[in-house]
């Protein structure tokens, strides 16, 4: 019995080692296989971050809302007593409408009429309006930016105007946001013509606005502020009738 003890503590321990081994074996295998998944969680947490920043859409881009939607008629925008003073004897007292393919962008309307005097002679006149509109586009910008860009562009054509004499531009208040009144003088079957043309705006619509006259067979000619004043009460109501188109 005393002999088989010691044998007896020899073999337990011997068999005990490999179990440890075992054991500790499968400690190592699952720390490193934790490690890996460790590591694919992050690639895959870094990809789903790259994916979810990747569908987030961009802003989409915005512009200013066009302030007016609508055009007056040409015809109808300036008062028929206005253009009955300002015309006398007109060819059309309603006005001859300009062509157009889309009125609501672009119209207009003229007036011209000889006032014979007899032996007084005869006196010419020539009154005319444009409307434009412009809308708004993002890939264009806003229809007040465009309406003031063309309204340089308009202005500098008048001021071009071939044959001009004594030619000035001043800014004139009360019409829309702004206007400019180009006063001039050309010379047309050999009399004197003396013109005013205006340009204003009113948020995305340009207003264009010529007043001219001429007097024939000795008659005077007529006078340039007489001239300028009757184009601004045209164009003053020209502008009014886009705001009331569009209530």
């Amino acid at each position: 019995m005393q002999r088989s003890a010691p044998r007896l503590t020899r073999i337990l321990a011997a068999a005990a080692v490999p179990v440890m081994l075992v054991v500790a074996g499968c400690s190592s295998d699952s720390g490193s296989g934790g490690g890996g998944a460790a590591e694919t969680g992050g690639a895959q947490g870094k990809a789903t971050a790259t994916a979810t920043a990747s569908a987030t859409p961009s802003p989409t881009p915005t512009v200013e809302p066009a302030k007016f939607a609508k055009l007056p008629s040409a015809c109808k925008a300036i008062a028929a007593k206005t253009t009955a003073a300002l015309v006398p004897k007109a060819k059309n007292e309603n006005g001859t409408a300009a062509a157009s393919t889309d009125l609501s962008h672009r119209g207009g309307c003229s007036w011209n009429g000889l006032d014979d005097k007899g032996v007084k002679g005869s006196q010419y006149r020539w009154l005319d309006v444009s409307f434009y509109r412009y809308d708004s586009e993002v890939s264009l910008g806003s229809g007040q930016e465009r309406a003031k860009e063309n309204f340089a562009k308009e202005l500098a054509k008048i001021q071009a105007t071939t044959g001009a004499k004594t030619l000035s531009t001043a800014s004139t208040a009360g019409l829309g946001d702004e206007a400019k009144t180009v006063t001039y003088t050309v010379n047309k079957t050999g009399e004197d013509f003396p013109y005013a043309s205006i340009v204003a705006r009113s948020g995305n619509v340009l207003v264009l606005l010529s007043y001219n006259g001429a007097g024939y067979a000795g008659a005077p000619v007529p006078r340039a502020k007489t001239i300028v004043e009757g184009a601004t009460q045209a164009a003053k109501e020209a502008i009014a009738a886009v705001a009331a188109a569009n209530k």
